[in-house]
């Protein structure tokens, strides 16, 4: 039962992992992580196949080997949050400069935390 309840709350995770990848405001590191911990204790067969996902995968391994980012990802999420949250700022609550610092206090969290992990460049061999 414990299984069970660990693989349907890692799919969920993941779940929400996915849509954080195009919802800004919704983080999508913690729950990739979190998702492949709860994985990880219930279904090797799952977590094998998030380890090895073509997109996901080498985010998990690099992330679990040395805690680093990959320099393309961290391109990729910050200037992909900061679009969509310019956007929300400027068109969707123009109207209401509360949310509006909301939203930039979100973005520039959300900016610094990814930034406070190192950079992981390939080098090619």
């Amino acid at each position: 039962m414990k299984k069970i309840l660990l693989v349907i709350l890692g799919s969920i995770c993941l779940g929400l992992a996915i849509l954080g990848v195009f919802l800004p405001v919704l983080p999508t590191t913690p729950f990739l992580l979190l998702s492949a911990a709860l994985y990880a204790r219930s279904s090797q067969k799952l977590y094998d196949w998030l380890l090895n996902h073509k997109i996901f995968g080498e985010y998990i391994r690099s992330f679990r080997e040395d805690k680093s980012i990959p320099l393309n990802i961290k391109i990729l999420s910050i200037s992909t949050m900061w679009l969509v949250m310019l956007y929300s700022i400027f068109f969707v609550v123009n109207e209401k400069w509360y949310l509006q610092v909301m939203l930039a206090g979100i973005a520039l969290g959300v900016s610094i935390y990814i930034l406070s992990f190192p950079t992981k460049i390939k080098v090619k061999p």
